[in-house]
């Protein structure tokens, strides 16, 4: 970027301070010379303990008294300005302005600099604009006080320019102006402008100002450059509360966690003030890392020092606890509430959400998502009326549990409510349909959008490619393409999908070269298993094991499950078994990625194999899969276990099931069954069970839902490919679209094919 500073223009010279506006605050409002107002008292221009009311009395009668054009002094127009400033009150601000003109007191330059300031403070910087360009002379002041309307206006890049005028009239900037400008070159996110400001700073010996550190911490840290920031705040040698609240953010927002917390407790040992937004910084950096225990201290200091009714603050800690999976204490805090407001509701709405996504246990997870639901549902019934963020938070809540009725139901309240056209409420929608199985409402929402982020884009691609409808989701991408939206790693992860999905090895090959040549995006773990999947689904094995030593990368735990089950499916075990022994190294957590090996070696008849694996799980205490589905029917949430008869229908349930299984038969079904350890030794036998959940929940659906009516079940661990196969038979012989969403992906049952393209049930 070209110098801010013109070849004409030069700082030279101390800085001259301006004390035109070092004036009292202290002002005879109502001047003892003027008859009419005699009956008042003086006061300060500091008025936030005065009773509203007879505020707002004095107030009128002071507009009074200027539309009779009455002669006040200059000094009595301040307090009228600054209730004007307290309404927010153009209209009432001009009739002042025109008294002001009127009288000839726009002679006086601190009370035209103040008017600046109140048309600022009532987003019309057009007017204030105006005030400014006919002022006969200008002070720093005045300079500074209409950069700082323009920066708190969101129009950072006109107080630049204001900055630049300033310094070509060759006035002075005071340390003011210059917090001014870096607050502007913050919110443009200009490093190098705002380097060479602080160049400015540096000549002119006032880096060490604390406003003005503060402000160049707050501009290196929102422009990502941590070791500046924490330069520019170690600079600072009298650090006050916004000094170390600005590092603290800055640690959050730049991943430094742990840092944010070793400075937050040196803030403490050095005795410094802090504040609210002190506290809910560090909270946050709690949340990120995460660090329950030392957030729990945290707490207990807030409720010693009296910080434990503070609205932000007990959110905070209500998220906190969210995050850490102490929803006990969560709801504690959201239950005492006496007054709780639309952010507490959001809070606890989305740190349910949140548990959702990071609960390793599908039943915790389902749990998280109806408490979320029941918390939407008493927010309705309040005063108070959902935003976007309440919207998107429960969207996603529905989507993550597949629940499409409920789904539906705010999808209506977005039309009602009119946040259907904000891009965040939209792409939650797209993805809620897309998660329960719909892509063609998911398609619907995506289309009538007026606005389409990169995240909206990809979400959609995603969609296709996850229902197998590759060519759709490769033809959005090029349209992405051709609107100019510039794709990002996780867009290529979509395109790459699809590719697997329909085989499609020669364009996704050449994608992978466009990702790498044309975007310039380094390509990451996500991208090449999406790869190695598709040579695997087209039985490719050796490609895919040339794929895996020819690329630059370390296959993960994933990558080597893939391979496995492959090879288990495609019959070719030696390769199968030597991805099983990668795959050990790796020493993985995952409780399926052990069933699949024990099933392959226990197929092979390899019982030495067995007792490795066996051992291996005893040792890394692996526990054993726990198998459980449940189904959403008329809001109430109804859940099985393998062979479970503790249902009120399972009579019914059973006696349907055996029906579809002898209809399954006539078309060809034939039951594999599966095999498992036995628990006291090590040899293999037959699973002792018959039905896994998931079949009892398909069929739960079967007698309870309309006839026509989508099944939707969510299934804790991966379907098993003899369910998988009898499911594909159930949904032909009843023409269902039967929906199964289980740990891995998604599965989507119509005429007796699955979107996923029988890969996805190999364990």
């Amino acid at each position: 970027m070209a110098s801010l500073l013109p070849s004409s223009v030069a700082l030279t010279g101390p800085l001259k301070p301006d004390l035109d506006f070092r004036k009292s605050t202290h002002i005879a409002i109502w001047p003892e010379k003027n008859p009419s107002f005699s009956h008042h008292r003086s006061y300060t221009t500091t008025t936030s303990e005065r009773n509203y009311d007879s505020r707002s009395l004095d107030f009128r009668e002071a507009l009074s008294v200027l539309s009779e054009g009455a002669e006040v002094e200059s000094a009595a127009y301040v307090p009228i300005l600054e209730e004007c400033i307290y309404r927010e009150s153009v209209a009432e601000a001009q009739v002042v302005h025109a008294h002001i003109m009127k009288t000839g007191s726009h002679e006086n330059l601190f009370l035209m600099t103040f008017l600046v300031n109140v048309y600022a403070k009532c987003g019309r910087m057009d007017y204030a604009h105006r005030v400014f360009d006919k002022l006969p002379r200008r002070n720093a002041v005045t300079w500074t006080s209409l950069m700082t309307g323009y920066v708190q206006n969101s129009q950072p890049e006109l107080a630049i320019r204001v900055f630049q005028e300033l310094l070509e009239a060759g006035a002075y900037p005071t340390i003011y102006t210059f917090g001014a400008v870096l607050n502007a070159c913050t919110s443009l996110y200009s490093i190098q402008l705002g380097k060479q400001i602080h160049g400015y700073i540096i000549k002119y010996q006032i880096g060490y100002d604390t406003s003005v550190g503060n402000s160049l911490c707050s501009l290196y840290s929102k422009c990502h450059n941590f070791d500046s920031a924490l330069k520019a705040f170690r600079s600072i040698p009298e650090k006050n509360v916004i000094s170390w609240t600005t590092i603290i953010s800055a640690c959050g927002d730049n991943g430094q966690a742990m840092m944010g917390l070793v400075l937050f407790v040196e803030m403490l040992s050095g005795g410094a003030e802090f504040n609210e937004f002190t506290l809910t910084s560090v909270l946050s950096l709690c949340c990120m890392m995460p660090a329950l225990i030392f957030g729990v201290q945290v707490h207990s200091l807030i409720i010693k020092i009296g910080y434990d009714a503070n609205i932000p603050i007990k959110n905070s800690i209500m998220y906190l606890y969210l995050k850490s999976g102490r929803l006990v204490e969560a709801r504690r805090l959201f239950d005492a509430m006496e007054t709780i407001s639309l952010v507490t509701w959001n809070a606890m709405i989305a740190g349910y959400a949140q548990m959702m996504n990071y609960s390793k246990d599908e039943l915790i997870a389902q749990h998280s998502g109806t408490e979320a639901l029941r918390i939407f549902l008493k927010l309705n019934r309040s005063s108070l009326k959902s935003d976007l963020y309440t919207f998107s938070s429960v969207l996603t809540v529905c989507g993550g549990m597949v629940a499409l009725e409920q789904g539906e139901q705010v999808h209506a309240q977005t039309i009602k409510t009119g946040f259907l056209s904000d891009v965040i409420v939209g792409s939650a929608l797209v993805n809620m349909y897309s998660k329960c199985g719909s892509v063609e409402r998911a398609a619907k929402a995506f289309v009538e959008m007026s606005t389409r982020t990169l995240i909206t884009w990809t979400s959609m691609i995603t969609a296709y490619a996850q229902h197998g409808m590759s060519r759709q989701a490769l033809q959005l991408f090029e349209d992405m393409r051709l609107a100019g939206v510039r794709p990002n790693k996780i867009t290529f992860i979509g395109v790459f999908s699809a590719c697997s999905h329909a085989g499609m090895v020669e364009e996704a090959m050449n994608y992978f070269e466009i990702m790498k040549n044309e975007y310039r995006i380094k390509p990451v773990v996500e991208h090449f298993a999406c790869l190695i999947d598709m040579f695997v689904r087209l039985g490719k094995l050796e490609e895919a094991f040339d794929f895996i030593e020819k690329a630059e990368f370390e296959p993960n735990e994933f990558i080597w499950s893939i391979l496995v089950a492959g090879c288990r499916s495609h019959g070719n075990m030696e390769l199968g078994f030597y991805a099983a022994e990668r795959l050990l190294e790796l020493k993985p957590k995952d409780a399926e990625t052990y069933v699949l090996l024990l099933n392959m070696y226990l197929s092979a008849g390899r019982l030495k194999d067995v007792s490795k694996v066996r051992k291996l799980m005893r040792e890394r205490k692996i526990d054993k899969l726990k198998d459980w589905s449940s189904i959403s029917l008329k809001d109430i949430v109804h859940s099985f276990r393998p062979d479970d008869r503790s249902h009120p229908q399972s009579i019914e349930i059973y006696k349907l099931l055996e029906n579809l299984i002898n209809k399954a038969n006539d078309f060809g079904y034939v039951s594999h069954g599966a095999l498992e350890m036995a628990d006291e030794d090590d040899e293999a036998k037959p699973s002792t069970t018959i039905h896994h959940s998931e079949r009892l929940a398909v069929v739960f659906g079967l007698l309870n839902m309309p006839r026509g009516a989508s099944i939707r079940v969510i299934k804790s661990i991966s379907i098993c490919r003899d369910c998988h196969t009898l499911i594909k038979f159930i949904s032909l012989y009843t023409n269902r679209e039967i929906i199964i969403r289980d740990s891995k992906r998604l599965h989507q049952f119509n005429d007796g094919r699955c979107s996923c393209g029988d890969f996805g049930s190999m364990v």
